[in-house]
């Protein structure tokens, strides 16, 4: 079932950040979305962003967001994110028969609160300057490290990305040890991803697997210089609780790494790294700040469907203890998965179509919903066909739940592009294999084969005729050449 109810303009999922789009998506029967419970999974900035984002692309909920999104900036340091709020809110396009409230009926910000935290930002903001500017002058290295970092947290809290990026960065030239630099890094990426900066999210991953290799070996070079035995078991203790703590640094530098190839478009690698993240433990404080450990159910399934073989689906999604984990958390995820598995590829695609406002409703997602979802269709259509020497396309249209008409329309594609090898018949409404004359292939390789010893062996006859010839340079004492291991030189070389 095609999703057509979704109107969308963009020029493809490698630059979604830089591309405009028109998008409405509904909320209904056959399409539900709770929003209510699908925000209670997320805090902070990263909740309000994603509320402002269903608010633009669902007028059905818009009201219901707003009011929630209200609820979020109260509790956040940035007043000027109302701001934003009404402004999406006055620029939605509602469709025909919709009529959006207006926004103060719904709800308003409290002024009270919002200047009093402008006034506790401006007190904070002098306060760190001051602590900042104190510590240069004193010189204290790690004073003024831990003042870059306080300045980048309080700038990234109230809204200002840039200037925090520009503290968190600073704050490198006074790092004076690998945890220092690996605790910088991990700021970045979490402000990276809050950015949705795709393109620079690996940049740091590699800086901070580098400082995380450094520490590991840093502690494991205290480890085996201890002598005494509880000396001994003190380091055992560090060691065990260093290997926990690369266990979740890596599980987070996995999900960046993953984030950071899906938002430009690379889905294979997208897929590869989301099924390898470790537990949703081992991620920390990033569930919920910053992704749900139902996202990465989605992400990870939508782009091994998309790019993966049937045989690499059911080993990698399946029979993946921890990414089974994560896929509980969206149990339609498990029924998408077998459908595809057992070629149920009608469910496939109404349960792709069921759930596309869920989809179209996360802010990593959403611009890659229709590529994936079209991936996932092309490689269902290529999977069925397979086993077949020809199929009449009313029998595929029963199997995919299209018209004829969309059928001949989706195999033509494909076998323009290649994917599949074969010929329509239009009047008859047949799909045919191309068959594949293998007497033709096997007369092609002999007769390669033989050319290859024909011109291997007029190699060999004109040396034997050289050197019957006595064509022949001797090469200087203690010379050697590469060709010949009789150290000759021939004229015919």
């Amino acid at each position: 079932m095609e999703v057509d109810h979704i109107e969308e303009s963009q020029q493809g999922p490698s630059k979604p950040s830089n591309t405009r789009k028109t998008l409405i998506v509904p909320v209904d029967d056959a399409h539900p979305f709770d929003l209510e419970s699908y925000i209670s999974n997320y805090s902070g900035r990263t909740a309000i962003d994603r509320l402002i984002h269903i608010l633009t692309i669902a007028p059905a909920i818009a009201a219901e967001a707003f009011q929630l999104c209200v609820q979020h900036i109260h509790q956040s340091r940035d007043p000027a994110l109302y701001q934003n709020l009404l402004q999406a809110y006055e620029q939605l396009a509602a469709p025909a028969g919709v009529s959006l409230p207006n926004a103060m009926d719904i709800a308003e910000l409290d002024v009270k609160w919002a200047d009093e935290t402008i006034q506790r930002n401006q007190a904070d903001r002098v306060k760190l300057e001051v602590e900042l500017k104190t510590y240069s002058n004193n010189m204290i290295k790690e004073s003024i490290r831990m003042a870059h970092r306080d300045l980048g947290d309080f700038y990234r809290s109230t809204g200002d990305s840039g200037t925090a990026l520009k503290h968190y960065t600073k704050s490198r030239e006074f790092c004076t040890t690998s945890q220092h630099v690996l605790e910088m890094c991990m700021s970045i990426l979490e402000l990276l991803i809050e950015q949705r900066n795709y393109s620079h999210l690996t940049t740091y991953v590699f800086k901070a697997d580098a400082a995380v290799d450094a520490t590991t070996a840093a502690a494991g070079a205290s480890a085996s210089g201890s002598s005494t035995t509880p000396a001994v078991t003190a380091s055992a203790t560090a060691s065990k609780k260093k290997s926990v703590e690369r266990d979740n640094v890596q599980a987070k530098l996995d999900l960046a790494t993953a984030l950071s190839h899906l938002g430009q478009g690379n889905y294979e690698k997208a897929a590869t790294g989301l099924l390898k993240v470790g537990p949703a433990k081992d991620l920390g404080d990033w569930i919920g700040k910053l992704i749900a450990p139902g996202d990465i159910a989605i992400y990870g399934t939508l782009c091994a469907l998309a790019t993966f073989p049937r045989a690499a689906i059911k080993a990698k999604i399946s029979d993946n203890s921890v990414f089974s984990a994560y896929t509980e958390q969206e149990p339609y995820i498990r029924e998408l998965v077998e459908a595809y598995t057992n070629s149920n590829f009608k469910t496939v695609l109404e349960i792709l179509s069921r759930y596309s406002t869920r989809h179209y409703a996360d802010i990593h997602l959403a611009p890659h919903v229709r590529d994936l979802t079209q991936l996932i269709r092309n490689s269902a259509v290529v999977l069925y066909f397979q086993p077949f020497a020809s199929i009449k396309l009313d029998r595929m249209s029963a199997a995919f739940g299209w018209t004829i008409d969309e059928v001949e329309q989706h195999v033509v594609s494909l076998i323009q592009a290649g994917d599949i090898q074969g010929r329509v018949d239009s009047q008859n409404k047949i799909l045919y294999a191309k068959k594949t004359n293998y007497r033709d292939e096997l007369f092609a390789r002999a007769i390669k084969a033989g050319m290859d010893i024909q011109e291997t062996n007029q190699k060999l006859l004109l040396r034997m005729r050289l050197q019957q010839a006595d064509l022949i340079v001797k090469p200087p004492k203690g010379s050697t050449h590469s060709g010949q291991q009789t150290g000759d030189f021939y004229l015919g070389d």
